[in-house]
């Protein structure tokens, strides 16, 4: 089926420890005008409704800050992940901070709710918290937890009030009920700055962990042949690229959690490419680039657009479709 892109913009950054990462899909836009490129014409878009303002507002659920309205904010986008993949678009999620993602996972399930899917997730944390066990209380965090329907019991810390639980319940419930995905088909690529509980979740789950030293020793189509198969029962496949699982040194601190020892910008454009490839992959989202946070100039953002320029030609390719200007 040919899928035309429809950009979603979601410039929502509540989940989030630092701000500055709502303004992290202007400072891509900003990067394509500066080269040139009129990428933003050529897609139909959509720009969300955030809760942006809520930041000022005093917030009582300390192990899991905003998370009324983060899950106001997921259930958003997962309403219009949901509605463009019915009418047959594929969607790519620009998200601020990458609470997002449960929204976007929700949606896709929402629309194929008797298919398998399968997560690729390409960053350098897991988040893989809940509000038992986050030490920050930033549900930018604990998106994957909450589509995994896992609470992590065993590595619990915080005694976690009861307006907390109700809405940690919700979020777990956005676009379907139950998890949304199984954790066999939770895929990590790069992910190396955990904590204990997220270590202890990931050896408890069974999750796969490509680290950068995989990918460098063994290969990155080895790696993306391995995590095939272990997908192979799944029909579709979503790919969430948070931009600080790109090398900090190497590429830019323009992010909210930069961590060293990363991904170069080749790498990434390889790994999706070869996902977008097996023609499974329905959803595509791109989180964090915080341009206050960058000591560059627009680095990140700059980066962040080439890698995103070249993906979109592969995804124009495989989907058989063409970018239509509006």
């Amino acid at each position: 089926m040919k899928r035309p892109i429809k950009l979603i913009k979601n410039r929502s950054d509540i989940g989030a420890g630092t701000r500055g990462s709502d303004m992290g899909i202007d400072a891509i836009e900003i990067a394509a005008i500066n080269k040139g490129n009129a990428y933003f014409h050529q897609f139909p878009f959509e720009d969300l409704v955030t809760h942006n303002d809520t930041i000022y507002e005093k917030d009582r659920n300390t192990f899991a800050k905003r998370i009324e309205k983060v899950g106001q904010q997921c259930t958003r986008v997962a309403e219009a992940v949901c509605r463009n993949l019915k009418d047959g678009y594929f969607p790519l999620v620009f998200s601020g901070d990458h609470s997002s993602a449960l929204g976007t996972i929700s949606g896709i399930k929402a629309a194929f709710p008797d298919k398998q899917l399968a997560v690729i997730w390409i960053d350098a944390h897991a988040d893989l918290h809940s509000p038992y066990t986050t030490p920050s209380g930033n549900v930018h965090g604990m998106p994957l937890a909450a589509a995994l329907g896992y609470d992590n019991l065993a590595a619990r810390i915080n005694p976690v009030e009861s307006d907390t639980l109700r809405f940690w319940e919700q979020l777990k419930t956005i676009g379907t009920d139950g998890p949304k995905v199984e954790a066999r088909h939770l895929v990590y690529f790069g992910v190396r700055d955990t904590e204990a509980a997220e270590d202890l979740a990931i050896a408890s789950l069974g999750i796969k962990n490509y680290t950068i030293d995989d990918i460098r020793l063994r290969g990155l189509e080895v790696c993306v042949d391995e995590t095939l198969k272990r997908i192979a029962d799944c029909e579709l496949i979503y790919i969430s690229f948070d931009v600080d699982s790109m090398d900090r040194d190497l590429v830019s601190d323009g992010t909210g959690t930069p961590v060293g020892k990363g991904f170069e910008p080749s790498d990434i454009v390889a790994l999706i490419t070869r996902f977008v490839n097996t023609g499974k992959v329905i959803g595509l989202e791109i989180a964090e680039v915080n341009p206050l946070l960058d000591t560059r100039g627009n680095k990140m953002a700059e980066i962040t657009f080439d890698i995103l320029n070249e993906i979109t030609a592969v995804i124009i390719k495989q989907n058989g479709a063409t970018a239509k200007c509006i």
